[in-house]
């Protein structure tokens, strides 16, 4: 799995002080399972990344901006709709003084397995983001069963 490393390297940049002192970023997975189709070699991981800040600092806007960038760029689908762009983040905090907390924050991401064989061995080849195309709104949806008009947006 590849998205965690690249999640911390992105946070590294965003927030520096992780470079000197990486042990205040915990990263790990929970609820792993393995996505894949009957007779196919080619998977997908599904998980939750938890990741903790501890003893953090700063306003939570310093590691929700930069997450959601990461999110944009390497997980777009999670925003793409309304009902998964609310379960994107969670978190949960625990102050200790009036100056620091520890900040969690759960993902639930995906990546794609490509599997081919030659007949002596496999590879894996990870897969980026499917391209998503353009957004667009409709004005009016019409649906239709056996010709006849069943659902029409105007009339809701």
């Amino acid at each position: 799995m590849n998205k965690p490393a690249r999640l911390r390297a992105a946070l590294e940049a965003a927030l520096p002080y992780l470079v000197q002192d990486p042990d205040r970023l915990v990263m790990f997975i929970e609820g792993g399972r393995i996505s894949t189709g009957m007779g196919k070699p080619s998977f997908e991981y599904k998980y939750t990344l938890t990741i903790g800040l501890l003893d953090f600092n700063l306003h939570p806007d310093n590691v929700m901006i930069p997450v959601l960038q990461w999110i944009r760029a390497n997980e777009p689908m999670l925003l793409q709709n309304a009902d998964s762009a609310r379960e994107a983040i969670t978190f949960d905090a625990e102050f200790f003084n009036h100056n620091s907390y520890d900040l969690k924050l759960q993902l639930k991401l995906s990546e794609r397995v490509h599997v081919t064989g030659d007949g002596a061995g496999l590879t894996a080849t990870h897969l980026g983001e499917p391209e998503l195309g353009e957004t667009f709104y409709l004005e009016r949806l019409r649906v239709y069963a056996n010709q006849d008009l069943v659902y029409d947006s105007e009339d809701v």
